[in-house]
């Protein structure tokens, strides 16, 4: 008698639950989740980083970087249309435009063709845009974002592509691709000004002493030329960052696309500096850490941390010490392994996985809901 009661306590609690949870069913179905966008998205860019990079200049800074802080970690292939090795050209424009193209092309397709890229798509939906970086502004992965040439080596006709876009704020060198110095001979600075840009430049003022309050469009020139390296004293990639998403964000309701790249760790690998490659991943991880903090408070920011390829095949070798990298490199030139994507935020959840360098800039319409598609992995896990 005894075994016949739990039985029948037991079917009686078993036949509650089942009563209970198909009670609860219609509950949970009418307010089915919604769609997770983002508002804004920066996309940074670590030119020449692999995980090698990463690692030294994690281990030297006391073994923590703040990539550490992304949730969501994939992989991109980062090889040309016609080339297992890219360049940063071809990379940038694959994240930028979507496409697969040729080394050294700026924003064109293989048939030097010109592709529409998530800067101009961006302005399109209303959103503001800004670049910066630690190389010129019309470098090749900047240049990617703004400009449509068949070379990346065209740096005055680059430069010219600023008047045709739309972009609100630009910070990095190269004044002298801009001004009086041209080999065309004429300034475009006036034309900039024309267009509402209030232009300033480390000769006149200090990036951080300069009042954005009242201005419109605003671009920076950090040298006349490439910038220094961070070793040397270029220090402004962090706050250059945060004052570019700031700037952006001041209307909260618009949102903004924001591309930033720490130039130089490419610099370090192509002249196999150990040093160098790590005083650039730290600087280039600071302005991560600024950013980082903004989409934190933000909430509607999507962050993307990734490279267009890794240079010099560089490892930690044996006898190798947190406070004592020696470094080994393969090549002086990029290598065609796959570099490592962070993500944080709405959306993020997209960037998970192995897959092309174009599918960053898929992923990115995505997040951002340019694709008017609905997607599984942007909904809300409540």
């Amino acid at each position: 008698m005894r075994k016949t009661a739990a039985v029948l306590l037991l079917l009686i609690g078993l036949f509650a639950c089942t009563k209970n949870t198909q009670n609860a069913l219609p509950r949970t179905l009418i307010a089915p989740p919604e769609k997770v966008l983002a508002k804004n998205v920066i996309l940074m860019i670590g030119d020449g980083m692999g995980l090698g990079q990463i690692t030294a200049g994690m281990y030297a800074n006391g073994n923590y970087l703040n990539l550490e802080g992304f949730p969501v970690i994939g992989l991109q292939k980062t090889h040309a249309y016609n080339n297992l090795i890219t360049d940063s050209a071809a990379s940038a424009t694959a994240m930028a435009c979507g496409v697969k193209t040729y080394n050294a092309a700026i924003g064109v397709d293989k048939d030097t063709l010109p592709v529409k890229n998530i800067l101009e798509e961006a302005e399109e939906q209303g959103l503001k845009t800004g670049l910066v970086a630690t190389s010129t502004i019309v470098h090749a992965t900047p240049a990617s974002f703004i400009s449509h040439q068949p070379m990346r080596s065209m740096y005055e006709y680059i430069a010219d592509d600023f008047l045709k876009s739309g972009i609100d704020l630009f910070i990095g060198g190269g004044l002298k691709y801009f001004n009086s110095q041209r080999k065309k001979g004429n300034s475009i600075l006036p034309q900039l000004q024309q267009k509402g840009f209030t232009i300033s430049g480390i000769a006149n003022d200090e990036l951080v002493d300069v009042y954005l309050g009242n201005v419109d469009k605003f671009a920076y020139f950090t040298a006349n030329d490439a910038p220094i390296p961070n070793a040397t004293g270029r220090d402004y990639l962090p706050q250059a960052s945060m004052i570019a998403a700031k700037f952006l964000n001041r209307n909260r309701k618009q949102g903004f696309f924001l591309m930033i790249e720490g130039s130089q760790i490419d610099w370090g690998g192509h002249a196999n500096d150990t040093k160098y490659i790590i005083s650039e991943v730290q600087d280039f991880d600071r302005a991560i850490g600024k950013i980082l903090a903004f989409a934190k408070r933000d909430k509607e920011t999507l962050v993307i941390v990734t490279a267009d390829h890794e240079t010099g095949g560089f490892a930690i070798n044996p006898k190798s010490r947190k406070d004592s990298i020696i470094g080994a490199f393969t090549s002086s030139y990029h290598t065609g392994t796959m570099v490592p994507v962070f993500a944080y935020g709405p959306g993020a959840e997209l960037f998970s996985g192995i897959y092309e360098n174009t599918a960053i800039h898929q992923k990115m319409r995505q997040a951002l809901g340019f694709d008017h598609k609905a997607d599984s992995t942007l909904v809300s896990p409540e």
